[in-house]
């Protein structure tokens, strides 16, 4: 996460703005800037904070223990994707 203060720098590259904007959204989604705007729109009690983030641990936690589970072999994991085939392929 970039510190405060620290500017975020994007580069345009051909005069391609829609190109510099998608990698501007995508890192400001990775730095959790739209949550933490989403959060601060109204105020949120002490109350209701602390059963957020308790809640949020325990998604966490639950996450952990499915992802170790899924590398022991114990439960199995997700299936990948297999990849699209082109319809007008070589002849």
């Amino acid at each position: 996460m970039a510190k405060l203060g620290e500017n975020l720098q994007i580069l345009v590259r051909d005069n391609n703005i829609d190109q510099a904007l998608r990698v501007l959204k995508k890192k400001m989604q990775r730095e959790g800037v739209f949550r933490e705007m989403k959060a601060r729109r109204a105020y949120e009690k002490p109350s209701e904070k602390r059963a957020r983030e308790k809640a949020e641990a325990v998604r966490r936690g639950r996450k952990a223990a499915r992802k170790l589970a899924q590398r022991e072999g114990l439960i199995p994991g997700r299936k990948k994707k297999a990849p699209a085939r082109r319809a007008g392929g070589a002849s």
